[in-house]
C-alpha cells in the first residue's frame, strides 16, 4: 500500500476504457480524512479510498516539473511523455527534444522566441547546451554539414494546422542569418515563402495557413558556407480546391488578397468585384479570415515578385488568368434536350466576355468547348452534346488545368531566380540542406483521391524515420557486434507495400483502371476488394452498395471515397480544351499548357496519371533524403480549435502514438546515436592524448580510440566499441567536442604565446638598435651644446675685455669732441646771432620806414584834407559874403568847417575800426585752418555739396515732371527715340563702316529684358516689380529697395518726416567700410521666410513690427537705428514701401542712400 502525503505528485488511472486514455498527473491536496483528495492536471478534484487506492501511482521527480530531453524521463511512457509536453505548454515552452529529435507543441500565438538575439544565442551551439529550439536544430544542420562534409536534411512532420510550415520558415531565417552574407540570393530564397503561401495555402477548418501541396527545399552553400541558391520541389498541390471548399473553408489566399489589395483602376480593367460575388470563393460560405491581413498580404506578395524578379507583364499576365477563373466559376448552364440527347447551353453574362478576352479567345469558343466534346475515330470527328453535370465538369477541369499549371510555372520561375547550376570546379565542394515541408497526415469526413496520396506520403516519411531511428540503428549494432536488447516497434511497411510497393498494389490497379476508356470508379472499387480483401490493412465496404474503401495507416483508419478517384488520377484535359488553348493570343497562357499542346500534337502520346507522378516524384524525394544525414522536427497540434493554451490530452497522445515517440525515447536512451569509425575519431579526438599520431600511420586503430576514450570518458561510461566504429551517447560527444575545443585552445595559446614571444623578442632587439642609435645621437648633440655654451661664454667674455678697452678709448674720444663740439656750437651761435641781429634791425629799420611812410602818408592825405576843408570854407565864406554880413559869413562857414572836420576824424576812426577787424578775422580764419587739419572729412556733407545741384523733392510725389539735368533723354517718347534713330541714320556718310549699334540701344534693351509694361523712360514712381527678372526673393526685394533709394536720392520722392539725429561717430568711418557694414553679402532667404510669417501677425501688435522693421534693417543698413523706441511713426509712402521693408522709415542722407546703391551693386552681380 502507497504512503502519501499531502503534496505528492501522483499518477492517476481513471480507466475509462477509451483508446486513447492514460494516466493522468496529480497532486495529493489531503491524506488523513480516511480518504485521499487529489486535484488532476486538468483542474478536477477526485476522492478515493485508501483500500481501492490501486489506480495510484507515486511519480518519479522528473516528471514533477518537467524535463527538457524526454530521455531523461524516470517515469518512461506516454502518461510521463504528455505530462511533460503538457507543463512545458503550460509554461509557453513549446519545445522539447528527445535525443536530437524535436518535439514542437503550436502554441496557436506569437511567442518572443525568435529575435536576432535568440539567433546569436543559438548559433554554434550544440544540442543540450541551450534550452529545446527550433533554431538548435537548424544550427546542427548547418555546422554538421561544414563539421562532417555532408548533406543535411530536416523532416518536419506532423498533422495539418501542426505548425509545420511556420517551422520551417524559422528555419530558413535562421539560415540566411547565420551564413553571415546578408546576400541578395538569401532574400530571395526568404522571398518566395510568401508567393509559394499566397498560391499554394489556404484556411482549412483545421488550419487557417494550410500547405494543400508539398516542397522540398533544398538550400545550396558554398565552402565558405554561405548560402549560393536553392531549389524547390513541389509535391501534388490540391487543384480541386480551386471549384469546391468544404463549409468554413476558403479557396487560396491569393484570390482573397488580389480582391483586398489590387487598385480599383487594375480591379475595373479584370472586371473584379468582392470576394462575395464569386461562386469559386463561396461554397464554404467563408471569405475572411481572422488571423490574416489579406491587404497587408498582397503588398507583399507582389514585393516578393519583384525580388524573384517577375516582370511587370507576368504579374499582369497572372493576375488576368486568376481573374479569369474567378469569372469562370460565375457561368450559368442550363440543360436542353436535343434529338433526345441531354445538352446544355451556357447562359450568356459578362462574366463568359470578360473570362474570353481575359485569356484572348473568343466567347463562342468558350461555349462550344464547354457544351460539347470532339471525339476522334478512324480520322473523323464527332461532336456530342454534354449534359449539364459534364459540363460544369469540363468547366471545373478547365480551370483546375489553368491553376494547377500556372502553380507550376510560378514554382520554376522561382527556381529560375534562386537555383544556382554548380560548375564544374565548385561542384565537389557544395554542400546543402534540405528542408522537408509536406502535409500532414488527414482524415476528414469525407476523403476522396487527394488524401489518397497525401497520406501515402507520410506512410513514406514514416517509413523513412523508422528505418533511420530503428531499423538501420538497429542493424549496425548487430553488424558491431554491440551489446544490445532488441526494441518493438511499430513498422508501418507492410501498409505501405499494399499501397504502392507490392505487385497488384492499390496505386498500379487505380492507374490500370485509369488507362481502360470504359473504367470506372466502381470496377476499380471491384478490382481492390478483390486482390486486397484479406490483407489486415485493407478495410472492404460493408456491402456492395457502398463506394467506401478503408486503409490502416500508421496514424488511423481513413476511410476513402471512390467516386471521381479515376477522373483526378488522370488528370487529363479533353481535346477540345487543348484546342481552345492553342487558339488564344494570349502567349502566357500558351507558355503554361505548352507541353499539352505539344501533346496534343502527337495523339499516340498518353499523358501520365497523377498516381504515378506522384509516386515516381516522392521516389526521388525518398534518395535525396536517404544520402543526407537526417534531423526530424516532430510538430504536435494541441487542439482542433486553433486557440493557444488549450491542450487536448487525447489529441496529443494520438499523434504521438503514431508517430512512435513511444519507442523513439526508448530507443534513444538505450541506443548510441554519435558513431565515429576509427579513423575518424582518431584524427578528431588524437589532440586530447599527447604523442598519438595521425590514423594512417597507426597500425591499432582500435586499441587506440579505447585508450583516448576511456582517458576521457573512463571505464564505467555507457560506451561501447564494434569492429570498425566506436559508439557514443549524446553527452559523451558534448563532452569530448568540449576537450577537445579545450585542448585544441590550448595549443592555440601555447603557439601564440610562442610567435608572441619571438615577435617581443624581435620588437626588443629592434628598440634596444634604435635607444642605443638615439643614445648616441643624443650624447653627441650634448656634447656639441655644451662646447656651444663655452664657446658663447669665451666669446662673451672677449667681448666684454674688449668693450671695457673700447669705452675707455671712446669717453676720451668724446670728452674731446664735446669740447670741439661746444667750440663750434659757441662759434656758430655766435655767428648765427650776429646773422639774425643784422636781420632784426634791417627788419625793424624797414618796418620804421614803413610806418613812417604810411604815417607820413596819411599825415598827408589828413594834410590835402585839411587844406581842402580851408580852401572849401574860403570858398563858403567867399560865397556867403554876398548873402550875408562878413562876420556872419565867418561864422557860418567856420560852423561848417568844424563840422566837416569831426566827419573827417570819424571816417579816420571807422577806418581804423575796419583795419582791426580784418585782421582779426584774418587771424581766426588761419586759427580754424589749423583746426581743420585734424579734423576728418564729413563724407555726407562733401557728397551734399557736390550734388547740392539736384534740389529737393517736389511738394507732390508720384506725379512725373521736369528731369534733373543729364537725365533729360529719357524724357522723350519712344516715337521721338525712333525719329531720332531716323535722323541719325540719314546724317550717315555712304563711305563710313560703322558697325551698326542700333541693336545695343537702351530702349530695345528695356523692350525685349524689362517686365511687365516697364519701358526705357525714367519715371518717378516706385516699381510694383523689378524691372528684370530675378530668381532669388531677396535679389528682388533689394531692387525695388534700390529704385526707391534711386528716387529719393534724385529728389522724386520726398523723405519720410520723422527724423532723430542720432551722432554714433560714424563720419570717422571709411567710405567702403560703411558699404561693407551696410550691405552684408549674405542670402535673404531664411530671414525673409520669417518676416512673411511675421508679417501676418495684426498691425496692433507694434512691438512685432517694430521687431520685423528691427531684422530687416539688420539684414541692409546695418547701422544704429536713429529712431528711437519711444518715435515710431507711420510711413507717408505705404504705396512705395509696401511689400518692401528694406527701406527705414527715417529719412536718411546723400550718403547713405549712395551706401545702398553702391552696395547693392558691388554685394549683388545680379542687379548690375
Amino acid at each position: 500500500m502507497v504512503i502519501l502525503q499531502q503534496g505528492d505528485y501522483v499518477w492517476l488511472d481513471l480507466k475509462t476504457g477509451r483508446e486513447f486514455d492514460v494516466p493522468v498527473g496529480a497532486v495529493v491536496k489531503l491524506s488523513d480524512s480516511g480518504q485521499i483528495q487529489v486535484l488532476d492536471d486538468e483542474g478536477r478534484e477526485h476522492w478515493i479510498f485508501p483500500q481501492n487506492a490501486t489506480n495510484i501511482k507515486p511519480m518519479h521527480p522528473t516528471s514533477i516539473h518537467g524535463v527538457e530531453d524526454m530521455i531523461r524521463l524516470g517515469d518512461l511512457n506516454e502518461a510521463g511523455i504528455l505530462r511533460n509536453l503538457l507543463i512545458r505548454y503550460n509554461e509557453h515552452v513549446i519545445y522539447t527534444y528527445t535525443g536530437s529529435i524535436l518535439v514542437a507543441v503550436n502554441p496557436y500565438q506569437l511567442l518572443p522566441i525568435y529575435t536576432p538575439d535568440q539567433i546569436r544565442l543559438y548559433t554554434n551551439k550544440k544540442i543540450g547546451e541551450m534550452p529545446p529550439h527550433i533554431f538548435a536544430i537548424a544550427d546542427n544542420c548547418y555546422f554538421n554539414m561544414q563539421r562532417n562534409n555532408k548533406d543535411q536534411c530536416c523532416i518536419i512532420s506532423g498533422e495539418s494546422g501542426a505548425g509545420k510550415t511556420e517551422s520551417t520558415k524559422l528555419i530558413l531565417q535562421f539560415l540566411a542569418a547565420i551564413s553571415g552574407q546578408h546576400s541578395w540570393i538569401e532574400q530571395q530564397v526568404l522571398e518566395a515563402t510568401p508567393i509559394l503561401e499566397a498560391f499554394g495555402n489556404a484556411k482549412t477548418i483545421r488550419n487557417d495557413n494550410s500547405s494543400r501541396f508539398g516542397k522540398y527545399i533544398d538550400i545550396h552553400f558554398n565552402k565558405r558556407g554561405a548560402i549560393e541558391g536553392a531549389k524547390i520541389e513541389q509535391y501534388l498541390l490540391e487543384k480541386s480546391r480551386v471549384c469546391r471548399q468544404a463549409p468554413d473553408e476558403r479557396n487560396y489566399h491569393v484570390f482573397y488578397c488580389m480582391l483586398k489589395g489590387m487598385a480599383p483602376e487594375m480591379k475595373a480593367k479584370l472586371g473584379l468585384g468582392l470576394a462575395t460575388d464569386y461562386s469559386y470563393l463561396t461554397m464554404g460560405n467563408c471569405t475572411e479570415c481572422d488571423g490574416r491581413n489579406d491587404l497587408r498580404e498582397y503588398s507583399s506578395i507582389l514585393s516578393a515578385m519583384k525580388v524573384l524578379m517577375f516582370t511587370e507583364t507576368e504579374t499582369w499576365e497572372i493576375s488576368k488568368l486568376l481573374a479569369a477563373i474567378l469569372h469562370m466559376g460565375n457561368l450559368r448552364f442550363e440543360a436542353r434536350t436535343y434529338e433526345n440527347l441531354d445538352a446544355c447551353v451556357v447562359v450568356r453574362s459578362p462574366d463568359l466576355a470578360t473570362a474570353a478576352s481575359l485569356m484572348e479567345v473568343e466567347p463562342k469558343d468558350v461555349m462550344v468547348c464547354l457544351t460539347t466534346r470532339t471525339l476522334i475515330t478512324r480520322g473523323e470527328s464527332v461532336t456530342t452534346p454534354l449534359s449539364m453535370n459534364q459540363g460544369l465538369d469540363v468547366r471545373d477541369a478547365f480551370v483546375k488545368g489553368i491553376y494547377g499549371r500556372l502553380f507550376v510555372w510560378i514554382v520554376d520561375k522561382i527556381n529560375a531566380a534562386i537555383y544556382r547550376p554548380p560548375s564544374c570546379e565548385s561542384s565537389l565542394i557544395r554542400r546543402s540542406i534540405g528542408l522537408l515541408d509536406i502535409f500532414g497526415f488527414e482524415n476528414f469526413f469525407v476523403n476522396s483521391f487527394e488524401q489518397l496520396c497525401i497520406n501515402f506520403a507520410n506512410e513514406n516519411l514514416q517509413q523513412f524515420f523508422v528505418r533511420h531511428v530503428f531499423k538501420l540503428e538497429q542493424e549496425e549494432y548487430n553488424l558491431e557486434d554491440i551489446s544490445w536488447q532488441h526494441i518493438e516497434f511499430t513498422d508501418n511497411q507492410d501498409a505501405l507495400d499494399m499501397i504502392a510497393n507490392k505487385p497488384m498494389n492499390i496505386i498500379s490497379l487505380i492507374d490500370e483502371e485509369s488507362k481502360f476508356p470504359k473504367g470506372t470508379d466502381a470496377t476499380m472499387l471491384y478490382k481492390l476488394n478483390s486482390q486486397h480483401k484479406l490483407n489486415s490493412n485493407y478495410i472492404p465496404p460493408k456491402n456492395s452498395y457502398e463506394t467506401q474503401f478503408g486503409i490502416q495507416h500508421f496514424a488511423g483508419v481513413v476511410h476513402y471515397e471512390s467516386r471521381g478517384f479515376l477522373e483526378k488520377n488522370r488528370d487529363s484535359l479533353h481535346t477540345d480544351i487543348i484546342q481552345l488553348v492553342h487558339s488564344s493570343r494570349n502567349k502566357f497562357i500558351k507558355q503554361i499548357f505548352q507541353a499539352d499542346v505539344a501533346m496534343g500534337v502527337e495523339t499516340r502520346k498518353r499523358s501520365p496519371t497523377l498516381s504515378s507522378q506522384f509516386k515516381r516524384s516522392l521516389e526521388m524525394l525518398m534518395r535525396t533524403l536517404s544520402v543526407c544525414q537526417p534531423f526530424f522536427v516532430r510538430c504536435i497540434k494541441p487542439n482542433e480549435l486553433k486557440k493557444p493554451m488549450l491542450f487536448d490530452r487525447e489529441l496529443c497522445i494520438r499523434q504521438l502514438r503514431y508517430s512512435g515517440m513511444m519507442e523513439t525515447i526508448r530507443i534513444r536512451r538505450a541506443g548510441y546515436p554519435i558513431r565515429y569509425s576509427f579513423a575518424e575519431f582518431v584524427d578528431r579526438y588524437r589532440v586530447l592524448m599527447p604523442g598519438i599520431k595521425p590514423a594512417h600511420l597507426q597500425e591499432d586503430l582500435r586499441g587506440t580510440c579505447q585508450q583516448i576514450v576511456t582517458a576521457r570518458l573512463g571505464k564505467q561510461e555507457d560506451w561501447q566499441i564494434g569492429k570498425t566504429k566506436i559508439f557514443l551517447k549524446d553527452h559523451h560527444d558534448m563532452q569530448l567536442e568540449i576537450d577537445r575545443d579545450k585542448a585544441i585552445t590550448n595549443k592555440v595559446i601555447l603557439i601564440q604565446k610562442s610567435v608572441r614571444g619571438l615577435k617581443a623578442r624581435k620588437n626588443f632587439l629592434r628598440l634596444r638598435s634604435a635607444v642605443t642609435v638615439l643614445q648616441k645621437a643624443w650624447r653627441g648633440y650634448q656634447c656639441r651644446k655644451k662646447y656651444r655654451i663655452m664657446k658663447t661664454g669665451f666669446l662673451r667674455l672677449q667681448a666684454v675685455c674688449r668693450s671695457r678697452k673700447y669705452y675707455r678709448s671712446y669717453r676720451k674720444t668724446r670728452l674731446r669732441v664735446t669740447l670741439i663740439q661746444a667750440r663750434c656750437r659757441g662759434f656758430l651761435v655766435r655767428q648765427a646771432f650776429g646773422r639774425r641781429l643784422r636781420a632784426v634791425l634791417t627788419i625793424q629799420a624797414y618796418t620804421r620806414g614803413m610806418i613812417g611812410r604810411r604815417l607820413c602818408q596819411r599825415l598827408r592825405a589828413e594834410l590835402q584834407r585839411r587844406l581842402e576843408a580851408e580852401r572849401q570854407r574860403l570858398a563858403e565864406e567867399e560865397q556867403l559874403r554876398n548873402q550875408m554880413t562878413m562876420r556872419r559869413a565867418k561864422a557860418e562857414a567856420e560852423r561848417k568847417h568844424q563840422e566837416r572836420l569831426v566827419q573827417l576824424a570819424q571816417q579816420e576812426e571807422e577806418r581804423e575800426r575796419e583795419e582791426k577787424e580784418e585782421a582779426r578775422k584774418k587771424k581766426e580764419l588761419l586759427e580754424q585752418m589749423e583746426r581743420e587739419k585734424d579734423q576728418p572729412v564729413d563724407h555726407s556733407d562733401m557728397v551734399d555739396r557736390m550734388f547740392g545741384f539736384l534740389g529737393d523733392s517736389g511738394p507732390l510725389p508720384n506725379q512725373d515732371g521736369q528731369a534733373p539735368a543729364g537725365f533729360e533723354d529719357l524724357e522723350k517718347s519712344p516715337h521721338a527715340e525712333e525719329e531720332e534713330e531716323v535722323l541719325d541714320e540719314a546724317l550717315r556718310l555712304p563711305e563710313e563702316e560703322e558697325e551698326d549699334l542700333s541693336q545695343f540701344k537702351f530702349s530695345k534693351f528695356a523692350a525685349t529684358y524689362f517686365q511687365g509694361v516697364s519701358t526705357h523712360t525714367y519715371i518717378r514712381r516706385a516699381l510694383k516689380q523689378p524691372l528684370l527678372f530675378h530668381e532669388d526673393e531677396g535679389d528682388q526685394l533689394a531692387a525695388l529697395a534700390v529704385w526707391i533709394t534711386v528716387l529719393r536720392f534724385m529728389g522724386d520722392l520726398p523723405e519720410p518726416k520723422c527724423q532723430v539725429v542720432i551722432n554714433d561717430g560714424s563720419e570717422k568711418i571709411p567710405v567702403m567700410t560703411k558699404i561693407y557694414e551696410t550691405l552684408g553679402k549674405r542670402t535673404y532667404k531664411r530671414e525673409l521666410q520669417e518676416l512673411q510669417v511675421e508679417g501676418e501677425v495684426s498691425s496692433v501688435d507694434v512691438q512685432k513690427r517694430n521687431s520685423v522693421r528691427h531684422k530687416l534693417v539688420s539684414l541692409t543698413l546695418k547701422r544704429k537705428s536713429k529712431i528711437t523706441e519711444e518715435v515710431r511713426l507711420k510711413a507717408d509712402l505705404d504705396y512705395a514701401l509696401q511689400g518692401n521693408s528694406m527701406l527705414e522709415d527715417r529719412p536718411t542722407s546723400n550718403l547713405e542712400k549712395l551706401h545702398f546703391i553702391i552696395g547693392n551693386g558691388i554685394l549683388r552681380p545680379a542687379l548690375r
